[in-house]
């Protein structure tokens, strides 16, 4: 190949490469930009509570170290497990679609023994109560 149409074409692939690492750029760091520019100034600083913890706006009600109770984790780790399921299912019903899959039953067999395993999750969960939304009361310190 012509050394003059390499270094071209290898120019404008870096050309490429500098313009998505300045549009990832400007879209990671560009809502930060726009927050320092628009937040509001020196507003905490008027009501003499510049020390004190804000989440929204509104002014706390009690201590911040409450008791959440597993369930809530466990929940959460239910539903990622799932989540990650429908990850890899979306490809395997791509693959489906084409005849040389769909006419095989191993292919069949590993995706339900792979569903199969994902619901023992749903048991094992269903049987330690995770999905009972019992409320629970705590003493007061």
């Amino acid at each position: 190949m012509d050394p003059q149409l390499t270094a071209f074409l290898y120019h404008e692939e870096v050309l490429w490469i500098a313009a998505f690492t300045l549009g990832g750029l400007v879209f990671a760091l560009g809502p930060i930009a726009i927050v320092y520019l628009l937040m509001p100034q020196q507003t905490r600083q008027l009501v003499d509570k510049a020390e004190q913890f804000i989440e929204c706006g509104m002014d706390p009600i009690g201590d911040s170290w409450i008791r959440y109770g597993v369930v809530f984790y466990l929940y959460a780790l239910i539903f990622l497990a799932f989540d990650v399921d429908v990850l890899f299912l979306f490809p395997v019903a791509v693959a489906y679609n084409d005849p040389v899959f769909a006419s095989s039953i191993r292919d069949f067999v590993e995706v339900v023994l792979f569903v199969a395993i994902l619901s023992l999750a749903v048991v094992y969960a269903w049987i330690k109560g995770v999905f009972l939304w019992e409320r629970k009361t705590y003493r007061r310190q």
